[in-house]
């Protein structure tokens, strides 16, 4: 199972850079490069424990859909995942969100496993590499998003 931690420092509260960890403005800094659309079953606001929500798009001309599972939601604090995609790749993703001094630093955790051994092979070579660029590509966006809005 592979592990990417990375961390961003925001120059903003840990409300405001929470505010962008719900359904409904996720798909601007989640998978933005997707167009991706969530939707949370049973049509909520807010996330919460157990809660199945779907994120769909397209990559290209490839269309890309993965199942989450909330597994622990503090508003404005953590939020985690169980995730499994249309390939077989399942995992977890978290966000913590932390006050510091002069701001927030948001600590994003993904774990996932490829399945098969050719899987594993491909990942230790490539994916993980794609995976850790795409998730300092999130974070960084959002920060853009969270001090821009300020």
């Amino acid at each position: 199972m592979a592990t990417i931690e990375i961390e961003e420092r925001i120059a903003e509260s840990r409300a405001l850079v929470g505010a962008f960890l719900v359904p409904q403005r996720m798909p601007y800094w989640y998978g933005a490069e997707m167009n991706c659309e969530f939707e949370v079953l049973g049509g909520a606001a807010d996330f919460e424990i157990g809660q199945k929500v779907r994120i769909t798009g397209r990559l290209g001309s490839r269309e890309i859909s993965l199942t989450a599972t909330v597994t622990q939601f503090e508003f404005g604090r953590l939020l985690e995942w169980r995730f499994q995609d249309s390939y077989g790749v399942k995992g977890t993703q978290s966000w913590e969100i932390n006050a510091v001094d002069g701001g927030t630093l948001l600590r994003m955790r993904d774990r996932y496993e490829m399945p098969g051994a050719f899987g594993r092979v491909f990942d230790w070579l490539f994916t993980r590499h794609a995976v850790a660029r795409r998730d300092r590509d999130w974070l960084a966006r959002l920060k853009r998003l969270a001090q821009h809005g300020a």
